[in-house]
């Protein structure tokens, strides 16, 4: 409505107070008479555990207790909770499911495992303390490699079990895709290594937590993306509580990315030790604690192949996944190829035939977990080098080839091989606004010039498939408040998405409320609906919008009724519209009716006083958003550093509900993806040992390697949802990869190099362009 509705580029209301530094982190929450902890790491990525000797440290200063393993089994703490899939493999057999306990007893079984908690009257205390305690390690062989895991030899992360593998995950009958792909006209195979990534929100884990004797009730403050399924994990797994005494409080949280929406052994430990000593516990952790113990994302090796008839259409797909999930299940990370990814596959793409087999397998490594796009930048990723590759084998331009294989408008409603229903999409026009924006026609041209001045200038294509609003249930609460005001409690949560902006957006659409009198409260399991999923998997424009609208819907039937009252006439005769309740003689607006609706009086008799709606929006359907991007790079062969020259972003997400947000969430998933196709890597040496620790050795992103991009819309309406929308959130790390890959490719397509593996840092592109044939000769 007007400036502040749907569509508009709103200004986000939070940022003046994070900007002017009024923000309030969880390091920023101080407990009266709080302790202080600090934690003891295994140095070992596998060994056995013969003893933990706590006497020197608790003999020093300041040290109030220090806890172990043994300690949470004599209380009778239940273990973490690992993944709810129960996936079994073609023979009957089940997947491999060991016991995490939060602090092991016997064994650890990656670096920078939590073997102990010591707390203090100071940080400084707890820290000193942790570094005398001793414990007795027996080394044992690690397995670190991915690849490496199924190997004959290698050592067992779980030795119960006959091997590192998980299970044997297939879909799709690969006999008959074999069968297909020997008849096929062109097969072709691409080997892929999606790198493993760290998560770098910007603050890092902190957990402050307090226990109330009088009342029983547990609070956790921690940065988070929704505090429900915490609350439900350390209730109902953890402690054993009624949830009801388990609060779970988040404030600002400087960006989630999957990694902030689980629960760490961390988190049980401070609630653990403010639950025993009686007095508020806080342990704030530092970056190298991120590194080593927050989940990793992706960490996948990939065995690709597709196959093609004479006139370039794919006839059938075969995909093999090794996935490394870590030294123990966490609780999405089996699940990402098969219902992250593999829920998308096979993309954009009309595909007759398709198998795909997952190969989940235990290392000694940190769990890997739910990162920005949790399995679909993955899957794009494999699907676009096959494209790519399918047209260097037939000879065809790349944007032709995928222009053949798009699934078209007049195919929608179209049914996956998984069973899921793509609603909507123009495909092939959304490449085509990304092609005529970075003048994809136009490119020879300047690859001269680049030429001219010795450099290797490429382009590349990345087109994608979302998956958006998983979970697709999610309660929100309205209250008009006797001045006009109205407040939203949410389950969803805001972690740098803007929903305090888009929210009151939606309710100045509906209700006509100015936008600045409308107030979201998030981040409290005692304030949210108990029906609260969270903020994940782009969610929260489909399933919070749509509960903001059902919110407002009940508002004003209530609404109605006291209008009714108040003009004297029947609740069929009243219509609602911009903000005021209207009857044929005479009208009264929300906020007097609001007013009304606190005065017994004044309301219709059995009525509850106030306009205090909460509903539960419940939808059977997920959505799709799409997009395709182009990238624009230059190669210096000499050293082999890229330059990205220009970037085009063009996005599906239906109805925009604020592109200057949107726009913002696009750039920030571009540059994630951009870090992972050029910079970012987790980096273990064989022993298990982390050797990108620190911002010194993880190669982060920075300003400099982007230029300025350019962000478009090609928004055609979700038919699942009646505002019209597709997430966002998660789009942009879709297209770099696939993107910059091509475009590396094709710089490169002199040399006779047609693939490397990300990260493409300088040292591997210097190294493929020595050790090509061409190379050699220039």
């Amino acid at each position: 409505m007007g400036e502040f509705g749907i569509g508009q580029p709103v200004r986000r209301k939070e940022d003046t107070r994070l900007l002017t530094g009024r923000g309030t982190f969880t390091d920023d929450v101080n407990l009266e008479g709080q302790l202080y902890a600090a934690f003891v790491r295994s140095p070992h990525a596998s060994a056995k555990i013969n003893g933990i000797d706590t006497t020197t440290a608790l003999a020093m200063e300041g040290v109030v207790a220090i806890y172990t393993g043994r300690d949470l089994v004599a209380a009778g703490l239940g273990p973490l909770i690992v993944s709810d899939a129960d996936y079994s493999d073609r023979s009957g057999r089940p997947m491999s499911k060991p016991l995490r306990q939060v602090m092991p007893v016997e064994r650890t079984r990656f670096v920078g495992e939590v073997l102990a908690m010591t707390v203090a009257r100071t940080h400084a205390q707890a820290r000193d303390a942790a570094e005398v305690v001793a414990i007795d390690f027996e080394p044992l062989d690690a397995i670190v490699a991915t690849a490496g895991a199924l190997a004959a030899g290698v050592p067992q992360v779980w030795p119960e079990f006959d091997s590192n593998l998980v299970v044997h995950w297939e879909y799709g009958d690969r006999d008959d895709v074999e069968r297909r792909l020997m008849q096929a006209y062109k097969v072709v195979k691409v080997d892929l290594v999606n790198n493993r990534l760290v998560a770098s929100p910007m603050e890092p884990r902190t957990v402050a937590a307090e226990f109330d004797a009088a009342t029983g009730v547990l609070t956790v403050y921690k940065p988070s993306q929704g505090g429900r399924r915490i609350q439900q994990t350390l209730a109902r797994q953890v402690f054993k509580l009624d949830p009801a005494k388990v609060r779970v409080v988040s404030h600002d949280t400087g960006g989630g990315f999957g990694n902030r929406s689980k629960t760490y052994p961390e988190t049980v430990m401070v609630a653990f030790a403010a639950k025993s000593s009686g007095r508020p516990v806080k342990w704030s952790g530092d970056r190298s604690e991120t590194f080593l113990s927050d989940y990793h994302g992706r960490d996948q090796i990939n065995v690709a192949r597709m196959g093609f008839d004479a006139g370039g259409r794919i006839v059938a797909l075969s995909i093999e996944t090794i996935l490394n999930v870590g030294a123990y299940l966490s609780e999405i990370g089996v699940r990402i190829p098969m219902d992250g990814g593999g829920r998308i596959l096979p993309g954009l793409y009309h595909v007759p035939d398709f198998y795909y087999s997952v190969k989940p397998v235990f290392t000694n490594t940190i769990c890997t977990d739910t990162y920005r796009g949790a399995g679909r930048p993955e899957a794009n990723y494999i699907m676009e080098r096959l494209v790519d590759a399918g047209a260097a084998a037939l000879d065809l331009p790349r944007e032709d080839i995928r222009r053949r294989n798009f699934i078209t408008p007049d195919q929608m409603p179209y049914k996956t091989h998984r069973g899921f229903t793509l609603d909507s999409g123009d495909f092939a026009g959304t490449m085509q606004m990304a092609l005529d924006a970075a003048d994809w026609k136009g490119f020879e041209m300047r690859r001269k010039e680049s030429w001219r001045r010795g450099k290797r200038r490429g382009i590349g294509l990345g087109s994608f498939l979302e998956g958006a609003g998983y979970f697709p249930m999610e309660g929100m609460r309205m209250r008009c408040e006797e001045n006009g005001d109205v407040i939203l409690f949410a389950g969803t949560y805001s972690h740098g998405q803007g929903h305090a902006t888009v929210y009151a957006q939606l309710v100045n659409e509906f209700l006509g409320v100015d936008f600045h009198k409308v107030q979201l409260v998030d981040g409290d399991t005692a304030t949210s609906p108990e029906v609260s999923i969270g903020t994940f998997g782009s969610r929260s424009s489909m399933v919070g919008g749509m509960g903001v609208k059902r919110a407002a819907e009940a508002i004003i039937a209530k609404g109605r009724k006291i209008a009714a009252q108040l003009l004297q006439t029947d609740a069929d005769m009243i219509v609602f519209e911009a903000g005021e309740f209207r009857s044929q003689a005479s009208s009264v607006s929300l906020a007097d009716v609001a007013a009304a609706s606190y005065d017994p009086g004044k309301i219709p008799e059995g009525m509850t006083p106030g306009l205090d709606e909460t509903v539960v929006f419940k939808n059977d359907v997920e959505n799709f958003p799409n997009g395709a991007h182009v990238c624009e790079l230059e190669i210096d062969p000499e050293t082999g550093v890229i330059e990205i020259l220009n970037y085009i972003a063009v996005d599906d997400c239906g109805v925009v509900l604020n592109p200057f947000i949107v726009h913002g969430q696009i750039h920030g998933g571009v540059v994630q993806g951009v870090g992972q196709a050029l910079s970012e890597n987790v980096v273990y040496d064989a022993s298990g040992q982390l050797l990108t620790a620190s911002y010194m050795d993880y190669g982060m992103p920075r300003a400099s390697d982007m230029p300025m991009m350019t962000a478009l819309f090609n928004a055609v309406p979700a038919k699942t949802n009646e505002l019209d929308v597709k997430g966002a959130g998660e789009a942009g790390c879709c297209g770099p990869p696939p993107a910059i890959a091509s475009a590396v490719a094709d710089a490169l397509s002199c040399y006779g190099i047609s693939h490397i593996d990300m990260p493409l840092t300088p040292e591997r592109v210097w190294r493929a362009i020595r050790a090509s044939e061409v190379g050699k000769a220039t």
